[in-house]
């Protein structure tokens, strides 16, 4: 059966409570207004590095993530909620055989983490995700990884993620991509990188997939 990876957050989760949260606490410590949280939403996908770069600039952003995971070790992680059906989802695809990994751009100890948490780690074969010196923060990069350690090739796979940063990972390794409208992303940002498959639901996997 095909190989697929999914997406963390805005894929499996909504985790907008614990990453704008989070982000604020940072903007406010380093003396920053912060703004809202929904004004806040476009930093859910891309790399927190490249988030804070934008929003407090590059000299203070490394002094911005170390102030983010203050909270988000202990508090942030855990303000995710799962989407509805997701568990039912996995749980299907993995009784069809299907090997089922994650691909976050967020650090591996916190994937992982959350995934215990939520109790959806025992649906995937292996997580992967980023260090926390920011090394394999970049998807198209992580993907590689993913796809060397695992030993498919990207043209036998399916990617499942939310962004655009997702669509160019897939991409970037040959992959197939379905985008999770259910996230935060759009329609254009999957035809930006030429991926015209997307889903309301997670549920819509099921019949898209073939499970």
């Amino acid at each position: 059966m095909r190989p697929i990876f999914f997406d963390l957050d805005g894929t499996l989760t909504d985790p907008k409570e614990g990453i704008t949260g989070c982000i604020q606490y940072a903007m406010e410590k380093l003396g920053e207004p912060a703004p809202s949280k929904d004004d806040l939403t476009w930093c859910i996908g891309p790399s927190l590095i490249h988030s804070f770069d934008i929003l407090v600039g590059a000299e203070r952003s490394i002094q911005a993530v170390e102030f983010y995971r203050e909270r988000f070790s202990t508090v942030g992680l855990f303000e995710n909620i799962p989407y509805a059906d997701i568990a039912h989802v996995l749980g299907t695809l993995k009784s069809a055989r299907h090997p089922l990994f994650v691909a976050s751009s967020k650090p591996l100890v916190f994937v992982d983490r959350i995934l215990k948490h939520f109790e959806l780690f025992e649906y995937f074969q292996a997580t992967f995700g980023s260090n926390l010196d920011g090394t394999l923060a970049d998807k198209s990069e992580l993907l590689a990884h993913a796809l060397n350690t695992t030993g498919f090739v990207g043209s036998d796979c399916l990617m499942i993620g939310d962004r655009m940063h997702d669509a160019q990972g897939a991409a970037s390794n040959g992959m197939d991509f379905i985008g999770a409208l259910y996230g935060y992303g759009n329609v254009a940002e999957y035809q930006q990188h030429g991926f015209s498959c997307w889903v309301e639901s997670p549920r819509d996997l099921l019949e898209m997939i073939g499970s």
